[in-house]
């Protein structure tokens, strides 16, 4: 039998959890000639709900991740391969003359696969300004673009004043559609609404919040009775309380709890068993990110870990609050209510280590 939970890459069609209000109002706002800014911690699924979102508007449409972007040069030559996707160059080669700096463009012979690339040394603003232009002048009000900029927070460590010189080019940009997601909410916030910002209000602000446990409970029931039959739904409701609702978390624990179901049919407590398999499969990974924490930083995933205050008078008030904002930067924890560890894993693992 196949597993009918996926996780760690963009989740589509019977893959996807819900998120159906989320989807329709993404479509209907682009509608509109505005910009939308999504904000949401890492894996709650904010570009699986945005690749089905402009999938439904059956748009064209682009996406740069920019944590994988070097410099100026690597983004806008990132940017225009992603373009070439949906308008091959033999239909864009016109436009091309435009260029101040010609792109080295490849093709692969045998993959078909194409690469972008631009003379080293060459004025990063003029690239930006020129492939960003391009897809303007291939579009139209009628039939604008989405382009999505998916880690944006990125911008401000790519390189001096992009921020700057990206604003000045899209506010001149009426046939594109631009939807910039980010999962440091701290940054993405200081961004768009630091009224020192080049994108203060640039568009729409909106929040993705973990799934709502009845229909994330209904999700995890229906797939789970082909292999939990008559123990669907207390198992459901075992997953969401470990995991916190938590959207990759909770696919992540439910494909083990189905593997476990598969192999081990005689398992007792499948949800352990699970729970088990995947600390011990990750002990090493934890293992060596803790070996890499400060001693504040583990004194505060340890009281997290185990649901105690972390108040205290070994630390002052100032340097547990700096702790914890670097922790929830560097995505080791999350705030929605309250201060907690982003991965049940690492925090059962940090657990049994203290014991």
């Amino acid at each position: 039998m196949e597993n009918p939970f996926k996780f760690g890459t963009i989740v589509e069609e019977e893959y996807f959890t819900d998120r159906v209000e989320e989807v329709a109002y993404i479509c209907q706002f682009v509608r509109s000639a505005n910009h939308l800014v999504l904000i949401s911690p890492r894996r709650f699924g904010k570009s699986s709900v945005v690749a089905k979102a402009v999938k439904q508007t059956g748009r064209k449409h682009i996406t740069v991740n920019l944590q994988q972007v070097t410099s100026v040069a690597d983004l806008s030559a990132k940017i225009l391969k992603e373009f070439f996707k949906v308008h091959p160059l033999e239909r864009v080669r016109h436009l091309i003359t435009h260029f101040r700096i010609i792109p080295m463009v490849s093709t692969n012979p045998v993959t078909g696969a194409m690469d972008v690339s631009f003379q080293p040394g060459v004025d990063d603003a003029v690239l930006l300004e020129d492939v960003l232009t391009l897809i303007e002048r291939a579009h139209t009000e009628k039939n604008r673009i989405i382009v999505v900029l998916d880690e944006f927070q990125d911008i401000l460590e790519i390189a001096p004043k992009l921020d700057r010189q990206l604003r000045s080019i899209m506010q001149e940009q009426k046939h594109i559609n631009y939807i910039l997601l980010g999962s440091q909410e701290s940054m993405m916030t200081d961004i768009f609404e630091n009224k020192k910002s080049p994108f203060y209000h640039f568009g729409e602000l909106m929040r993705l919040s973990k799934l709502p446990r009845e229909d994330f409970h209904r999700y995890l029931s229906e797939r789970l009775a082909g292999c939990f039959k008559g123990r669907e739904e207390a198992l459901a409701d075992k997953i969401l309380d470990y995991t916190g609702c938590h959207p990759y978390y909770s696919q992540q624990l439910a494909a083990n709890v189905w593997q476990v179901g598969v192999l081990q049919p005689e398992t007792e407590d499948p949800i352990a068993a699970a729970i088990d398999h995947i600390v011990k499969a990750h002990g090493l990974d934890y293992e060596r990110l803790w070996m890499n924490f400060n001693r504040t930083n583990k004194w505060i995933m340890q009281h997290l870990a185990s649901d105690r205050p972390i108040q205290s008078r070994q630390y002052p008030t100032s340097t547990i609050y700096s702790a914890l904002k670097r922790l929830q930067k560097e995505g080791y924890v999350i705030y929605s209510d309250r201060y907690e560890l982003e991965d049940p894993f690492f925090k059962q693992w940090i657990v049994e280590a203290m014991q």
